[in-house]
């Protein structure tokens, strides 16, 4: 009996070892393929301004500004509220403060060349669409985070913390959105146009809005824009400048 007890044993711990090194197994594999689907959406994420007619569902939407709420704080409070928009009324509302503003921006448009640089190209695609890459989203997404008085009024590069923080925010948002099979656009406000908007949804006084965000399904016919290529070894300054 003692020796089927000690086969029993040897039995029992080679299945636990066997076990154990499935799931380390398991979790390499696992931190591999997240790894690989991280790079993916990030050489994958592409600024849409031509959106399908498809709605994104609740719970997408919900994985994606979770996604937004991981971001690194300044302060750890995430102080980011995220005001969605889908009614096209309600679209037109936060959105009739850009119509204003677009016609001398579409102006200015005429005197650049389509044939110029990636810039230009870009600003060409990007200046007509303002409005229509957010009306024709899915949803707006509004981000808002709570300022104070250094942010309008910067002593030092510190005073802008709560703003770099949503903009980390933004990007996993974007990531998030990628990974999903979506696509954003994005607008900065100008002028008074984030304050109108702010108004105009009822955020409180000391939160401001540093961009709009579209959300949708990118259309199979959108624009694409070229892009100016870098590579990290142009980018990277060893020991010093």
């Amino acid at each position: 009996m003692e020796q089927n007890r000690r086969k029993s044993e040897q039995t029992d711990s080679k299945n636990k070892f066997f076990r154990y090194n499935k799931v380390i197994s398991n979790n390499i594999h696992n931190r591999i393929r997240c790894r690989m689907e991280l790079y993916e959406a990030i050489y994958k994420r592409r600024t849409v301004r031509d959106f399908e007619d498809k709605i994104v569902p609740e719970e997408v939407l919900e994985r994606i500004i979770n996604a937004g709420l991981q971001a690194p704080t300044h302060d750890h409070l995430r102080n980011w509220e995220f005001v969605i928009i889908q009614d096209k009324k309600d679209k037109e509302n936060v959105l009739q403060y850009i119509k204003k503003g677009i016609e001398p921006q579409l102006e200015i448009l005429k005197q650049i060349l389509t044939e110029g640089t990636s810039q230009q190209k870009m600003y060409a695609i990007a200046m007509p669409r303002q409005y229509t890459m957010l009306y024709n989203s899915s949803h707006i997404i509004l981000p808002f985070f709570r300022t104070n008085s250094g942010v309008l009024n910067p002593t030092s590069v510190s005073s802008l913390n709560p703003l770099t923080s949503i903009w980390c925010a933004i990007e996993n948002i974007f990531l998030a959105a990628t990974a999903e099979g979506l696509g954003c656009s994005m607008r900065i406000p100008v002028g008074e146009e984030g304050l109108n908007v702010a108004a105009e949804v009822g955020a409180p006084s000391d939160y401001l809005l540093p961009c709009y965000i579209g959300l949708g399904y990118p259309a199979k016919d959108r624009s694409d824009v070229e892009q100016a290529e870098y590579n990290a070894k142009q980018k990277i300054h060893l020991g010093k400048w």
